[in-house]
């Protein structure tokens, strides 16, 4: 019998050993090596034919989702990936549909061996393409800018949502409708209960919402909030000076000057720095 060749990666030396006493129970696998990083789990794989890997999720350096990210890049067959997590159940099965399975930490017996039973199955039917596939598609829109502050979430517990943000939003205007595309948008102030969208064509539109309502329909990786009446597109940023007052003010690519509050300052490095 061809044995599944097995890598275990996870940073806790504790976990590692302890999944392996636990996986010696199935004769089908064979444990090639215990990785304590993601980078000695790429490197293990080059160096190995692994059918499958149980994948620890939040680790130091490289985290499991940049692993699996890396491996459905390279050429020639992936293998099965098992991610191992101590998140909340109910954030893991968002996301069951893009692995071949999930297990929570700790580790129990039926569900370790309705596992090994899933990744046999899998290996046999050979989908290898369609489960690359997929996973390539999952990580693809979770790491980088995106992927701490998932991690972040499933790590308090805090709901996921696959929201799709607007391309577009609905304007009325002297009677009429008109659609401005969001990507154009290079900032948004707020006049009362009225929001201004200034444009990159020079125009301003008047939007009736409130900045909360706004800011929840505007896409994240492209809009920053920098004050409390003020939202700014960041791919308009052209610089974040210092003054001597400590205060921060916000150039926009136009020349625009906005000031940015204590409140929302660490934000807007953390956009500027993505």
């Amino acid at each position: 019998m061809t044995r599944i060749k097995t890598l275990i990666v996870d940073d806790e030396p504790l976990a590692r050993k302890g999944l392996a006493v636990r996986l010696k129970e199935f004769e089908e696998l064979e444990v090639v090596d215990l990785c304590p990083t993601g980078e000695k789990a790429i490197q293990a794989c080059n160096e190995n034919d692994i059918d499958l890997l149980f994948l620890d999720i939040q680790m130091p350096g490289m985290n499991g989702f940049e692993v699996a990210k890396t491996l459905s890049e390279k050429p020639g067959p992936m293998p099965a990936v098992v991610f191992v997590t101590a998140f909340d159940q109910y954030a893991v099965q968002a996301f069951e549909i893009h692995a071949l399975d999930y297990i929570l930490k700790p580790v129990d017996d039926n569900r370790l061996e309705q596992a090994v039973d899933k990744v046999q199955s899998y290996l046999k039917t050979q989908q290898d393409n369609a489960h690359k596939k997929k996973l390539a598609s999952f990580v693809a829109g979770i790491t980088g800018n995106n992927c701490e502050e998932i991690l972040k979430k499933l790590a308090t517990g805090d709901a996921l949502e696959d929201k799709k943000y607007p391309e577009s939003l609905a304007v009325k205007e002297q009677g009429e409708i008109i659609r401005v595309t969001t990507s154009s948008i290079q900032w948004v102030d707020a006049a009362g209960d009225y929001m201004c969208l200034h444009c990159n064509d020079g125009k301003t539109h008047i939007l009736r919402k409130t900045m909360k309502e706004l800011e929840q329909e505007l896409d994240p990786a492209l809009f920053v909030r920098v004050h409390r009446s003020a939202i700014v597109n960041t791919k308009q940023i052209s610089k974040l000076v210092t003054q001597t007052s400590g205060e921060y003010l916000l150039v926009l690519d136009n020349g625009q000057e906005l000031k940015v509050s204590r409140s929302y300052r660490d934000k807007v490095k953390a956009a500027l720095a993505s």
